[in-house]
């Protein structure tokens, strides 16, 4: 059984997906076994996007999924349109997706835009990549101040309430100390072209 994934780019010349998956379904009924092969990877990705909408597991999704396929092989005849493959596909993933959530006491599916709402911030791939970008420019300027400058400033950015003994130096001197490695680590990173704030 194919497992959810992306699909590969499609040509957009290319016929649409229902299309693509009437002309197979006509295939398959023809005799081609290996039509039924390419509908299933045609079809199963948005089976599952259907399926996994009703709050189903995984294994309880790929359960559905299969009963689904197994469906349209013991029913296909009853199918008069060709054309109306992707939607009977979907109403029986639906039907059963519904069927299956409800004796495993799953709730309902929910509307895109309603989960939409409900779904976690998450920081975008851009984002994600400037921060990486940062850190590893700042660890690596951090890594060229000396011994004791690393220290002081791994003491002070880690600790909530730093244990100033741990740092050996006279308390008075610790915050011209700190001020001095804070310069340095600001020179090495504009040498680095840093421009976070």
């Amino acid at each position: 059984m194919t497992q959810p994934g992306a699909e590969t780019s499609v040509d957009p010349a290319e016929p649409a997906r229902w299309q693509r998956a009437a002309a197979l379904f006509v295939r398959w009924r023809d005799g081609d076994a290996r039509a039924m092969d390419d509908l299933v990877r045609l079809m199963t990705p948005p089976l599952w996007h259907i399926v996994r909408s009703y709050g189903l597991d995984h294994a309880l999704a790929q359960d559905v999924v299969q009963t689904t396929w197994l469906t349209l092989v013991r029913t296909h005849a009853s199918i008069q349109d060709p054309q109306a493959i992707s939607g009977w596909l979907a109403m029986c993933a639906r039907r059963e997706a519904w069927k299956v959530g409800k004796a495993h006491g799953r709730a309902d599916a929910t509307d895109a835009p309603a989960l939409e709402e409900r779904l976690p911030v998450a920081d975008s791939a851009e984002d994600v990549a400037v921060d990486a970008d940062r850190s590893r420019r700042l660890w690596r300027a951090l890594a060229t101040l000396d011994e004791r400058c690393r220290r002081l400033l791994r003491i002070i950015a880690f600790d909530d309430r730093p244990d100033y003994a741990r740092i050996a130096m006279p308390i008075g001197s610790i915050g011209p100390t700190r001020g001095r490695c804070l310069t340095k680590l600001r020179s090495s990173l504009d040498r680095d072209g840093w421009e976070g704030n």
